[in-house]
């Protein structure tokens, strides 16, 4: 079975099962690009009903639109906002026309239940139209990327949530190795001594300044475009709508949206895209830095650094007994590396766009989602199947700082630099510790050494 719809192009059958429409139909084969449909973001098809809600509520305030289509046109939406008809949301995320495809998808879908609702067969827009009524006063300009904005806040503050555990694990396992003295390395050398507490609190400290960069770019999300209409300008616009709507939808949403300061700026610029994904770029590169120290520290178990025992987690050979490899930390890595490519995409996007609109928003918000989520994800899987399970090599620890020709440093305020520098080489050479060395030579006695070169005290030396 199907029914008659009719655009500017000419007309067409759509199938009497689907609640979508003849816009939706062009859309589906027009973009067969990457089989991924528009419903695969749950939270931006939400926020389509959401735009579309706080729009019908303006208009209940305004006056202009009936009382019974407006209570049918929130109903709907309040059903897709609660998980309904999401099937429905079919097109592609990759589209040509700036979000028009995802535009009219949600129109048409809220219009056909709407029209339900209100106990009209689907698609007799006479009633009640996707354009004319749903869509009233607004354009695709800028209800599709209101909506965007949305749904990346919300998106945004679930990676905050896993980036809040992330960092916390970390904490833990920096307050459980306090004690425990290492040697600090720089340029994969031999460094001077420190506490592993003090690395994991280091790396708790990166994921929390990180966090805060990407809640500083999350918040500039909340300036939206609605009322804007084509351009920026309002055209077509009821009077009053736009404020009214950003006040519903701030109320709908459970966010706090304000107004755009300058709707023609808005329109066309993706400040806000830019700066979420470089807060995410950002914190994709620092945790890819984190899971390499962590690969590198618990390298071996032999022939590698050894310091850290990692969870073990799986088989890591189907040809050598016994391995075990990394495998947490190098999933990580890869979602880092998607994230990274993901804000290459998003930035060349970003310039592309022409004068008073970017028709490029599709991409950028599918690959902004995308990285939010396998971050988060990331963020989960790195605390609690990796670090909350580190344990540290106590005994090997201990021995790699005693051997280290780095506490020579430590006797630099003592017998000065060209003495401390030849007890390194001598180190370096025989495999004799400084402290021997020092011993052997009378520079200072073996309760001085004591002193000057207690592990605890060097990890800790203010």
């Amino acid at each position: 079975m199907t029914r008659r719809e009719h655009d500017l192009i000419g007309g067409r059958e759509v199938s009497s099962d689907v609640y979508w429409g003849i816009h939706t139909l062009r859309a589906l084969e027009n973009f067969p690009l990457t089989g991924i449909p528009l419903s695969s973001h749950p939270e931006l098809v939400r926020a389509l009903a959401t735009v579309k809600e706080a729009a019908a509520l303006a208009h209940d305030e305004l006056g202009t639109l009936p009382g019974d289509k407006v209570g049918a046109i929130v109903a709907a939406c309040q059903e897709i906002r609660e998980g309904r008809l999401h099937e429905q949301f079919v097109v592609d995320v990759f589209q040509g026309g700036a979000g028009t495809s995802a535009n009219m998808n949600a129109n048409e879908v809220i219009a056909n239940r709407a029209l339900e609702l209100l106990g009209h067969p689907r698609g007799s827009y006479s009633h009640l139209h996707p354009i004319d009524d749903v869509n009233r006063s607004q354009s695709t300009n800028d209800a599709f990327p209101t909506a965007a904005k949305i749904a990346l806040y919300v998106a945004a503050g679930h990676l905050l949530d896993g980036m809040t555990v992330l960092r916390n694990a970390f904490g833990e396992r920096g307050g459980a190795f306090a004690k425990t003295v290492k040697l600090g390395r720089t340029q994969l050398q031999d460094a001077v001594p420190m506490t592993l507490g003090r690395e994991f609190d280091a790396f708790a400290l990166t994921v929390r300044d990180d966090a805060e960069v990407v809640r500083r770019a999350a918040d500039a999300l909340l300036e939206v475009n609605l009322g804007g209409t084509a351009i920026g300008t309002g055209l077509n616009a009821d009077p009053g709508f736009a404020e009214r709507a950003v006040s519903h939808l701030g109320v709908v949403a459970s966010v706090p949206v304000r107004p755009a300061r300058d709707l023609v700026e808005s329109t066309q610029g993706v400040g806000g895209f830019i700066g979420l994904s470089g807060a995410m770029k950002q914190f994709a590169l620092r945790l890819s830095k984190i899971c390499n120290d962590l690969r590198l520290l618990a390298s071996g178990p032999s022939a590698g650094l050894g310091e850290l025992r990692l969870p073990e987690r799986q088989a890591g050979s189907s040809i050598m007994p016994g391995k075990v490899n990394p495998v947490i930390p190098e999933a990580v890595n890869q979602v880092c590396f998607d994230v990274i490519g993901a804000d290459g995409a998003v930035c060349a996007a970003a310039q592309a766009g022409q004068l008073q609109l970017n028709a490029f928003e599709p991409l950028m918000v599918h690959h902004l989602l995308n990285s939010a989520h396998r971050l988060q994800a990331a963020c989960l899987v790195l605390a609690e199947r990796c670090v909350s399970g580190i344990e540290a090599d106590e005994e090997r620890l201990r021995g790699l700082v005693e051997r280290s020709s780095g506490l020579a440093t430590a006797l630099n305020p003592v017998v000065g630099y060209q003495r401390a520098t030849d007890l390194a080489r001598r180190c370096q050479a025989t495999g004799v510790p400084v402290r021997e060395l020092a011993a052997g030579d009378g520079l200072l006695s073996e309760d001085e050494l004591d002193v000057v070169l207690d592990p605890w005290r060097l990890a800790r030396p203010h």
